[in-house]
């Protein structure tokens, strides 16, 4: 292709300054002299789009900065690469600076997009989730140990993408992706970085207990390494209840779905005592925690079962809510409740049919093996009810309905209240991780209750008609708050390309809504529930 006079002449002019410089890819080629892994820093630039299709794109503070350290050589390079930089793409450089070997300059889209009231996100921040970690992965491809990363006017959404945007399960994998540490470029804004590693450290945490062989996240193994996680906190206590304190609970259908495991059940209790009085009531978390799932003896198709790996997911994210809640001293009391187990098919495990009786007396009528973790929030949240809770959140990978409904787009969220339904769509506009209200209509309760054997069915009578609906409709029946809300995340479980900052795998959402969620209320601690 042949360049206009006014680019040839600046491509000789950089070609004698810059000599090792290169850029215009995608992939960024390693120029003549460049090694991959060579010693220094790599650098993250953001640059905006023309409001204009036609305008010159505009640096960040940063990348102004850098631009003018490098006497403008980092905008001549870019003008020579041919149209502006769209969201989400980047072009990579060589040789600028001595500090920093390779910089990549990502786009970051329209300079004042805020909230979309179309999206329900701020379209900003996602834009700089997005591009900041599709920059650092570049920079790790070229094995580059430490990265700056320009904060992109938000410092704290820069530092999630980073964070969120390298991650990656390879705890069983003798070749692994070099390890890279994201920085902040500059001074500015270091405080909210760090809130968005401590945010995005959370969901990693939930990504890592979710995509763990069930073989090693046994219902014990999950406990455990939470408590290991919680340790250096002083205001934090966990238990771990055994199979004994279990019983005594009266917990009938929790055991039921355990029993057809080899793996003893666990009931994981935390208390997060950052609240200035202790006696407050607390926010409670309540987490499906079916370490793998079988189906029982109404057994899943084989295809795609090692998922259900994942089927901890509830568990997962609000465990890793509280642990970054503990980090983030959050001014509130928390308490998790976690049931953990597995769902097998054995001589012992449940059958179709079969009645257990419940925490709260009320029986249920097992018409699917499958649908074992209803079983389990049942006696968890009559669990729950004994801590005077401000208000009650529970998180499952409860229906695949519900990913029917919704996809990977946003979590359900069925809640008897409107004060509760307001501060979680609130937080998932920052954070990205949408939520979605859904129905809680007596249309369905009536569909659970209809049941021949037993006070409930676990199952609705219609079958697989409005499933996610008629699941949270039982999961009703053992609420008496007035502030409960069912968040059934069973679409948001795993990610294959749908956010562009989390690599495919399990996705440990929405374990950040839940933590900006939790810092709201610590926030608003005269609101009424």
């Amino acid at each position: 292709m042949l360049l206009p006079l006014a680019w040839r002449a600046a491509a000789r002019r950089l070609s004698r300054d810059l000599p090792r410089a290169c850029g215009c890819s995608a992939q960024g080629p390693s120029p003549r002299g460049y090694s991959r892994g060579a010693s220094g820093k790599g650098l993250v630039l953001g640059i905006y789009s023309s409001e204009k299709d036609e305008g010159a794109a505009q640096f960040t503070s940063a990348g102004d900065a850098f631009d003018r350290l490098v006497s403008g050589k980092l905008r001549e390079l870019l003008s020579l690469c041919g149209p502006p930089l769209k969201k989400g793409k980047t072009r990579v450089f060589h040789g600028l600076h001595q500090d920093f070997p390779s910089v990549v300059v990502v786009g970051l889209g329209k300079k004042n997009a805020g909230i979309n009231d179309q999206e329900n996100w701020n379209e900003g921040k996602e834009n700089i989730r997005a591009a900041v970690a599709v920059g650092c992965r570049q920079l790790q491809d070229l094995e580059i140990p430490c990265i700056e990363v320009d904060p992109c006017g938000d410092a704290q959404a820069a530092a999630e993408g980073a964070v969120l945007g390298l991650h990656e399960y390879n705890e069983l994998k003798q070749k692994k992706k070099p390890v890279v540490t994201p920085q902040l470029h500059g001074s500015a804004g270091s405080e909210a970085w760090q809130k968005g590693v401590t945010y995005a450290e959370g969901q990693n945490l939930a990504r890592y207990l979710m995509e763990a062989p069930a073989n090693h996240i046994t219902p014990i193994k999950f406990a455990e390494h939470i408590e290991q996680k919680l340790r250096s906190f002083s205001n934090v206590k966990v238990h771990i209840r055994p199979e004994s304190w279990i019983a005594t609970q009266q917990m009938g259908a929790f055991l039921s779905v355990a029993k057809g495991s080899a793996e003893p059940p666990i009931f994981l209790e935390i208390h997060y005592s950052g609240g200035a009085n202790t006696n407050d009531s607390p926010l409670v978390f309540v987490g499906k925690g079916v370490t793998f799932d079988s189906g029982g003896i109404s057994l899943k198709p084989s295809s795609g079962m090692d998922a259900m790996r994942a089927d901890m997911g509830g568990a997962a994210t609000i465990c890793s809510a509280i642990v970054t809640a503990a980090a983030l001293n959050l001014p509130l009391n928390i308490i998790g409740l976690a049931p953990l187990c597995e769902n097998m098919p054995s001589g012992k495990a449940n059958k179709p049919g079969d009645v257990v009786r419940a925490k709260n007396g009320k029986t249920i009528q097992v018409d699917n093996t499958d649908a074992e973790g209803r079983l389990l929030l049942a006696d968890a949240l009559c669990y729950a009810h004994d801590f005077n809770a401000r208000a009650i959140v529970n998180a499952a990978t409860l229906t695949g309905a519900m990913d029917v409904a919704l996809g990977s787009a946003a979590t359900g969220v069925f809640t008897n209240s409107s004060w509760l339904w307001t501060h979680l769509y609130e937080a998932s506009i920052v954070t990205g991780d949408r939520v979605w209200r859904m129905p809680l209509f007596e249309h369905y309760t009536k569909q659970v209750t209809d049941c021949p054997l037993a006070d409930l069915s676990n199952i609705g009578k219609y079958s697989r008609a409005g499933g996610a609906c008629t699941a949270a409709a039982f999961l009703k029946e053992f609420v008496t708050a007035p502030h409960w809300a069912h968040l059934d995340i069973a679409g948001v479980m795993s990610n294959k390309d749908e956010v562009p900052y989390l690599r495919k795998g399990m996705a440990g959402r929405p374990t950040r809504t839940l933590v900006e969620f939790a810092t709201r209320l610590s926030q608003d601690s005269h609101s009424t529930k």
